[in-house]
């Protein structure tokens, strides 16, 4: 039991939700556009796996995109465990031909990045649909895994839609998670959900890859 949580308030899970590492640039495509990490991106996935490496994971879960599965591959082999893929963590732009990171919209001053920052939706998928898919396929985790920490490399908008959900606030993009950002939960058997951290991204500091867009 943590200290400082009331008797009633039974901790069962640490969810640890982490955003992929940065990919290619792939625009155009043939069907999905679904990019493989970058030089860059392979790097910091490696970093983020020393990082958690001396941590006890209990399971480890993945967006079926392939940034997401990269970037959970090295921390599955320092700890050994399989990887199990649920499609519902998956984004909500998994079907667009077209994948280019924010930070060169940015860096272009193309109006695509404000209207990401703004919370805008292309997506064929509607919004309450992301939303009930993502909250679902979380709560699914959460439930196998009682009494266990596990990690879920995924996306930025899954993040921000399930820690909006566990605020109480509309299902926005109301942040912008960093590449490799860790993002702790806590969930008791009574249904209450608790952020312990957001936006964790120390294990990047000093390596001269990219973070994001606010590099603090």
């Amino acid at each position: 039991m943590l200290e400082g949580f009331p008797h009633d308030y039974l901790i069962t899970v640490e969810l640890i939700l982490v955003r992929h590492a940065l990919p290619v640039r792939r625009e155009n495509t043939d069907g999905p556009a679904d990019p493989e990490l970058s030089e860059a991106g392979l790097k910091q996935a490696e970093h983020f796996a020393d990082w958690m490496s001396a941590e006890h994971l209990d399971a480890i879960y993945t967006s079926p995109m392939r940034r997401a599965r990269q970037t959970a591959d090295p921390l599955a082999r320092r700890k050994n465990l399989e990887v199990t893929v649920v499609d519902g963590v998956a984004e909500w732009d998994q079907h667009s031909n077209e994948y280019i990171p924010v930070e060169e919209l940015k860096a272009a001053n193309d109006p695509r990045w404000r209207e990401i920052m703004d919370g805008g939706w292309t997506s064929e998928e509607k919004p309450e649909d992301f939303h009930d898919r993502v909250i679902s396929s979380i709560e699914g985790i959460i439930a196998a895994n009682a009494g266990g920490r596990v990690v879920v490399t995924c996306h930025g908008g899954v993040i921000n839609e399930f820690l909006a959900h566990v605020l109480g606030i509309p299902g926005n993009q109301f942040f912008y998670p960093n590449y490799t950002s860790i993002h702790r939960v806590a969930a008791s058997s009574r249904g209450h959900r608790s952020i312990l951290s957001v936006n964790e991204s120390g294990h990047l500091r000093g390596t001269g890859l990219p973070v994001g867009l606010f590099h603090g």
